[in-house]
C-alpha cells in the first residue's frame, strides 16, 4: 500500500497550548464524567508526548494533572501521578510508536490509556478502598484507541500545510 509521505512544518507552540486547553475544556463538559467518554487531556498529552517530546514533557503532564484534580474534585495528585507516568512511558517509547501506521499506533494508545486507568484505580483503592463494581470502567481506553486516528489527523493538520506547492517536486 502506498502511503504518502508528508514533510511536516514545525509545530506552533501556541497550537500545542490551545489543543491542551481545548482537551481540558472537553473533560470539563458535563458528559466528561460518563464512563465511555475518554480522557481528552490524556489523549492529547500522549499525542504531543509522541510527536513533540521536548516541548510537552512530564512537567506539562504534571501541571495538567493537577489542573484536572482541582477541576474534577478528585484526590489531589491522582491525575497528576497518572498523567506523569503516562507521559514518561509515552516519551520512552515515542520513537518506536511513530514508525507504525496510525491504526497500529492505536493499539499502543489502548495500552497506554489502560495503564493510566489502572494507576488511577490503584490510587483509589489505596486511599478509599473502593473500586468500581462494573466491568466497563475501562471502556474509555477502547474509545481512546478508536479515536486515535481522528486525533492524529486533527492535531497534525496545521503542520501538513504546503508552503510552496509545486507539482514537479516529489515531496
Amino acid at each position: 500500500m502506498h502511503r504518502p509521505h508528508h514533510i511536516l512544518l514545525p509545530v506552533n507552540p501556541l497550537f500545542i497550548g490551545l489543543s491542551l486547553i481545548f482537551a481540558f475544556s472537553l473533560n470539563l463538559m458535563p458528559w466528561g464524567t460518563w464512563l465511555w467518554v475518554p480522557d481528552f487531556v490524556a489523549l492529547t498529552l500522549v499525542f504531543w508526548n509522541l510527536h513533540e517530546p521536548r516541548r510537552v514533557g512530564i512537567s506539562i503532564a504534571f501541571l495538567m494533572g493537577m489542573l484536572m484534580d482541582v477541576a474534577s474534585s478528585t484526590l489531589l495528585g491522582e491525575n497528576a501521578l497518572a498523567y506523569t507516568l503516562l507521559s514518561y512511558v509515552s516519551i520512552m517509547i515515542h520513537r518506536r510508536v511513530l514508525w507504525f501506521p496510525v491504526r497500529t499506533q492505536a493499539l499502543y494508545i489502548l495500552l497506554l490509556i489502560l495503564f493510566m486507568q489502572v494507576v488511577q484505580l490503584v490510587i483509589r483503592l489505596l486511599v478509599s478502598g473502593q473500586a468500581p463494581n462494573y466491568w466497563h470502567y475501562f471502556s474509555a481506553s477502547l474509545i481512546s484507541a478508536m479515536l486515535w486516528p481522528i486525533v492524529t489527523w486533527l492535531l497534525l493538520m496545521p503542520q501538513r500545510r504546503v508552503v510552496n506547492r509545486d507539482d514537479n517536486r516529489p515531496l
